[in-house]
């Protein structure tokens, strides 16, 4: 193997096409050759870094698929002399970890170390998890988990107390771009593809640079001498990957939280995107619409009464109309929620009076506002003194309703944006007559 920090060995000799995918032929023989990861393995990341103190310690390699994962585990343990051992969650159970266990204890009391990589770490239920504890403890293994999940969603924190996290980015369209240069290079061959459709087809691939290498094999197997592909007949000869997007994971999250963040920041444009992003990769329409009403109340409340209005009524429009057409409804929602003036007040003052609630218990009502259906309760005093505020000056009475204990509490604070401004003034001039009846008292 060639140094990893000098020169990369010479290119393979091409291989006839067919004998091995092509994303195996580019697989990397060194760090140097890995793309789109730089921040881990260019000068100064992370595996670079621990590569030169020549000590890993456990990792989880946590990313999208083709990123590098897997290749780079087996770089790893080369450049650090270690046995490479690999097993998948998927095909893998308790059985099959002891065996792995007792293999790498004979090695060790042999003088030889495993790097042991776990691909599809996640899929490991917590007692399965638990079974690598000891052997990462007393270095039977050094631990290399793969995981396309969030880890601290998937993975137990004792696992994570033990291993440090890296994250691997999806291939931006740069070093897309790079693979299938190099792949041109080792092939011999340009892609047939005109510029537009070059464009799609790193698009087609979505971070994956594995899905980015099956997809330029299909091209070249479909292409016959002299024709070139424009961007229609691409998509005419390959099959679309679907969005890289599990609704119950990482994914769904995501993207949810990303449109509701570009709503909340007033950007249509990237609300809109998102939403079709969403719609795209198939996510349950009726949730994507209940998230719609959640931001009109969260983060317009009051500063725009209609926000709850178009939310309801773009999910009662799907409701009716179903897909493809109700998911105008949801577009036209989104795009009006993000254009709304913004006051997250509703939110703030329902949170400080439901904390409020809970530190006060049972104080009682102030009995000037209960009702006295029985005569012992007007005998105690139920009600007596109430003003009814339709009867009193500007239709307001001015009485504090609040437990004595407590007294005058201030909980809602209208923004001076939308429809709040109108409120605030209503408030203000409901103070002004409160402190002037107080006074004429």
């Amino acid at each position: 193997m060639s140094d990893l920090f000098g020169s990369p060995e010479p290119s393979p000799v091409p291989e006839p096409s067919g004998l091995r995918p092509l994303a195996d032929r580019l697989r990397p023989r060194s760090l140097d050759e890995v793309v789109g990861q730089e921040h881990l393995t260019g000068e100064g990341g992370a595996l670079t870094r621990l590569l030169r103190g020549r000590s890993l310690g456990s990792l989880i390699f946590w990313g999208p698929p083709g990123t590098g994962k897997t290749t780079v585990a087996r770089l790893l343990a080369g450049a650090t002399d270690l046995h490479f051992e690999q097993i998948s969650a998927i095909f893998s159970g308790v059985p099959d970890l002891r065996k792995v266990f007792e293999a790498a204890r004979k090695r060790r009391g042999q003088g030889q170390a495993t790097l042991l990589f776990v691909d599809e770490i996640h899929r490991f239920n917590r007692a399965q998890l638990d079974a690598f504890l000891p052997v990462m403890e007393d270095g039977t293994v050094t631990l290399i988990g793969a995981t396309t999940e969030n880890p601290s969603f998937e993975l137990n924190a004792a696992l994570l107390s033990r291993a440090r996290v890296l994250l691997f980015r999806a291939l931006d369209p740069g070093a897309i771009a790079r693979l299938l240069a190099r792949a041109e290079d080792l092939t011999g061959q340009a892609l047939p593809l005109d510029e537009e459709a070059r464009a799609v087809l790193v698009r087609m691939a979505d971070g994956d640079g594995r899905a980015a290498l099956t997809l330029a094999e299909e091209v070249w197997r479909s292409a016959t001498p002299g024709e070139t592909f424009d961007a229609e007949g691409l998509q005419r000869i390959v099959q679309r990957r679907a969005p890289v997007y599990d609704k119950a994971q990482e994914g769904h999250y995501n993207l949810i939280s990303a449109l509701h963040k570009t709503v909340r920041g007033s950007d249509p444009d990237a609300a809109l995107y998102y939403l079709c992003r969403m719609l795209d990769a198939g996510e349950d329409r009726l949730f994507i619409a209940r998230r719609l009403v959640r931001m009109a109340v969260e983060d317009i409340g009051l500063a725009d009464p209609q926000a709850l209005v178009v939310a309801n009524a773009a999910k009662d429009a799907f409701d009716f109309l179903g897909s493809p057409e109700g998911e105008l409804a949801l577009a036209q929602a989104a795009i009006y929620l993000a254009c709304a003036p913004k006051s997250n007040a509703v939110y703030t003052a329902y949170k400080a009076a439901t904390r409020l609630a809970k530190e006060a218990g049972s104080l009682p009502p102030p009995r000037v506002i209960l009702n006295a259906p029985t005569k012992l309760m007007k005998r105690v005093g139920y009600g007596e003194g109430y003003r009814y505020d339709h009867d009193e000056p500007d239709a307001f009475s001015g009485q504090d309703y609040w437990p004595e204990k407590l007294g005058r509490q201030t909980l809602y604070e209208p923004t001076d944006r939308g429809f709040e401004i109108r409120l605030n003034e209503r408030l203000a001039r409901w103070e002004e007559l409160r402190r002037a009846r107080r006074q004429a008292r």
